[in-house]
């Protein structure tokens, strides 16, 4: 018998300064509800299928979320869980031919790799170790201290698009979790692709509202969380990559079924399917930018 999911951690449900938005990848209007939850809800445009939290919260109240009184909270999560989130990372990379990608890549110097949203830095000192040239971005203030104080690493606190990198700086940049939280995907990713280097990989890793856990589970699903305002699947997140210039080179999905929400042997069942069929509960979609050679 399935047990309900226990959800993501995310800060408390307040109520902030909002305002209705017309979908971003279409612009339509016609938004029907789709997940009632407690203190907030989610639509879904009858045009394209995306989800997102309507009305929606404005990127200062957003913002003040991770750098006032949740900061500290956001970064003693982020610490009790590191050793389990890094591992998931790096499976995750390994799924999407990320080996191949480094070898390649450090065989030709020192490759500039972007990590937004890399909150503790922990994945950026390892890539560091393998010989990356680092930088992170982390609008968490505590986080971004730790990063930068414990780890010593470049990590940055504003958001990206306030960043002001150089064109054609970085040969990848990594988004885990991170594009959810956003108000803006759009100018997030057409930032990236502008930062990007000719033929550079961007690789944006989110919940998959189109996989198995988040139909069965609905507004119970561990991911249909305050923070998260936007619930991509991996069409509409495929879409609006191509929309801004990307080209989609693989799409990678796992978690069949969470940890305790069923017997183990019916979960390894569901996590090789969610592979190998592509209903996992949460997606990495591997994009290219135009240009340069291929590896």
């Amino acid at each position: 018998m399935l047990k309900g999911p226990i959800k993501t951690w995310s800060t408390p449900v307040t109520h902030e300064q909002s305002r209705g938005i017309p979908c971003i990848l279409c612009g339509g209007d016609r938004l029907r509800p789709y997940l009632v939850c407690e203190g907030f809800s989610y639509v879904r445009c009858a045009g394209c299928g995306l989800v997102h939290m309507n009305p929606q919260p404005v990127a200062a109240e957003v913002a003040r979320r991770y750098q006032e009184s949740h900061g500290a909270d956001y970064l003693s999560y982020e610490l009790a869980n590191e050793k389990t989130f890094l591992n998931l990372q790096e499976l995750a990379l390994g799924d999407a031919g990320f080996a191949a990608l480094e070898k390649d890549l450090l065989s030709k110097g020192r490759p500039a790799i972007l990590d937004v949203g890399c909150a503790t830095g922990a994945l950026l000192e390892i890539l560091r170790e393998r010989g990356w040239e680092t930088t992170g971005v982390e609008i968490c203030t505590p986080a971004q201290e730790y990063a930068r104080e414990v780890r010593k690493l470049d990590v940055r606190a504003l958001p990206l698009e306030d960043q002001h990198f150089p064109g054609h700086t970085f040969d990848v940049v990594l988004a885990s979790h991170l594009i959810e939280h956003l108000n803006d995907p759009c100018a997030f990713i057409q930032e990236v692709r502008r930062i990007l280097l000719p033929g550079g990989y961007f690789l944006v890793t989110t919940p998959n509202i189109g996989g198995f856990q988040a139909k069965l589970f609905k507004n119970q699903w561990r991911s249909a969380i305050f923070d998260h305002l936007f619930l991509f699947s991996i069409k509409t997140l495929s879409r609006l990559l191509r929309r801004s210039g990307f080209a989609v080179v693989q799409v990678c999905t796992w978690g069949g079924l969470a940890a305790g929400t069923a017997p183990r042997a019916l979960k390894q069942v569901f996590d090789r399917g969610a592979k190998r069929f592509g209903f996992g509960d949460v997606m990495l979609i591997k994009a290219r930018k135009p240009g340069g050679l291929t590896p």
